[in-house]
This record gives C-alpha cells, sequence and structure tokens, in this order.
C-alpha cells in the first residue's frame, strides 16, 4: 500500500486504542460500536468514518490470526453507509480559501472576519459566539471563556493569527460600533445592540454568496469542519471532544482528567490555522 495510506491505517488504529485503552481480549464489538458513533456525532464525514471500520477490522483480524484471544464480532459492529447524507464539512483548502477572500475594508467587514475566523479556530456554536461578552476573552492566554448547554462552561483557545483579529476588533472596531457606551457583548450590530442569530445568518449568506460557494454552509459547518479537520490531522477524540464541550450519555466522564495545557498546546499543534 502506498505510505500515506499505510501511516493513515497506523493512526486510525492508534486513536481508537488510545482512547479505551484495555487488554487485547477485553474489547467487544460495542466498543468499537460506540467510539465509530463519537465519531459521527461530532461531525465526521461517512468516508472517514469507514476507513476507520476497515482499519480496525483488519487489526483485529490481524491479531486473531496470529493466535491472540480477540472477542471482536465485526458482524455486530454496523458498517457505514456512505449514501447517507454526510454531515456540512468543506474540506480545508474550501475553508482557508472561504476566511482569506472575506473582505475587511469596512468596521462591519472587519466584525464578520473575526467571527467567522472564530467559529472555525473554536469550534463553537453559534449560540456561544453570540453570548460572549468582552469579560470573556483572556488575550494573555490566549483563551475565551464559552458558555454552553445545560450552563455548562470551557475554555477554548484561539491561534495566534485570530488572536491579532480579536485584538484589533477590541481596540478599534467595537468601540465603533457601541453607541451608548454602555454593554459588555461582544459581537454588536450596527446598532451598537447584540448581533441576533437572525443578523449573523444573514452576514453568512452574504459572504458565501460573495465568495461564489454552491455548498450550503451554516454556522454549523463551522464546527463540524473544526472537529473533522482536527481528527483527520490526529488530534485524539478525546480532545476535540473537550473542545467542542461535547457530551453524551456514553461519554460524560471520559473527559475529566484531560490535562488543559495538553489541550491547548495539541490545538495549537494541528489546527489549519495555527
Amino acid at each position: 500500500m502506498a505510505e500515506n495510506s499505510v501511516e493513515s491505517y497506523r493512526r486510525d488504529i492508534r486513536d481508537f486504542l488510545l482512547w479505551r485503552p484495555l487488554p487485547v481480549d477485553a474489547y467487544a464489538a460495542a466498543d468499537l460500536t460506540a467510539y465509530l458513533s463519537e465519531l459521527a456525532e461530532i461531525g465526521l464525514v461517512n468516508t472517514s468514518l469507514a476507513r476507520k471500520r476497515v482499519a480496525l477490522k483488519q487489526f483485529f483480524r490481524f491479531l486473531e490470526e496470529n493466535g491472540e484471544p480477540v472477542q471482536v464480532d465485526f458482524d455486530q459492529v454496523p458498517k457505514i453507509k456512505l449514501g447517507q447524507h454526510l454531515p456540512d464539512v468543506l474540506d480545508v483548502e474550501t475553508m482557508l480559501g472561504f476566511l482569506d477572500s472575506l473582505p475587511t475594508e469596512s468596521v462591519l467587514e472587519k466584525r464578520n472576519k473575526v467571527m467567522l475566523e472564530l467559529l472555525y479556530c473554536t469550534g463553537m456554536r453559534i449560540s456561544e459566539l453570540l453570548g460572549l461578552t468582552t469579560h470573556d476573552i483572556n488575550s494573555a492566554d490566549q483563551e475565551i471563556l464559552v458558555r454552553g448547554k445545560g450552563s455548562k462552561q470551557r475554555f477554548v483557545p484561539y491561534v495566534d493569527s485570530v488572536g491579532e483579529l480579536l485584538a484589533a476588533y477590541l481596540l478599534g472596531v467595537r468601540p465603533a460600533l457601541l453607541r451608548s457606551g454602555q454593554g459588555d457583548t461582544l459581537f454588536l450590530n450596527s446598532q451598537g445592540k447584540p448581533l441576533s442569530r437572525m443578523g449573523f445568518w444573514k452576514i453568512l449568506r452574504e459572504a458565501t454568496l460573495r465568495a461564489g460557494l454552491k455548498q450550503e454552509i451554516t454556522p454549523h459547518t463551522f464546527r463540524h469542519s473544526f472537529a473533522t479537520h482536527l481528527l483527520e490531522g490526529g488530534v485524539n477524540l478525546r480532545i476535540v471532544q473537550v473542545l467542542l464541550g461535547h457530551s453524551s450519555l456514553n461519554t460524560t466522564q471520559i473527559y475529566t482528567h484531560v490535562d488543559t495545557r495538553y489541550l491547548i498546546e495539541t490545538h495549537r499543534m494541528y489546527h489549519p490555522r495555527a
């Protein structure tokens, strides 16, 4: 096989083993199903999911053929249907091309640029982005305090290039939009009031039309793309789910021991904007 294919399969196997370290004979079909389900929940495309399933199937077959006491029955691991609707994800080249093409001449264009860059850099939900205040920005450590679903809070890092945009927004753009001189909402509309979800959707629609993108893009496209690009770049599933603030009934306790510094360093190492 090609060297890149070999490395991809090697990474797929390593990621699974790191996700749930167990003795070889302790793995069951339920473990693989849970792993693939979690990857699907945070936006990994079906083609990548199918490749990971194949890699793991060949790995456990190899172990079994070499006398290891394998207990995994792959007939119980659901196959990935490539004909299903895929999550709305842009590839890295398209995403970076879109962001780099955004105009930054006017005050509102500069605001739009930093919002869209932040969505992709952090994987925030649109509600989380629009709920930010000026007090949530920790520029010294390049972190943002995000308030997610169920009043859950998490810190997400951002890279240097986005930090420069954010600093410029706070220094010059936001003061120009703020009319009353009061309020701490981070992103404002042209009247100096908090930007609404409808307002953001209009901004995003106009930006995608201007860029000539034929694929439908929603605020969640940035979140799906964020997760997919990091996972396909080799970042461990646990790290990505902590960054997303994602939770499910099966994985609530998995992420409590992730080291924050390692999380930040890993994000900066693998994110395409870093």
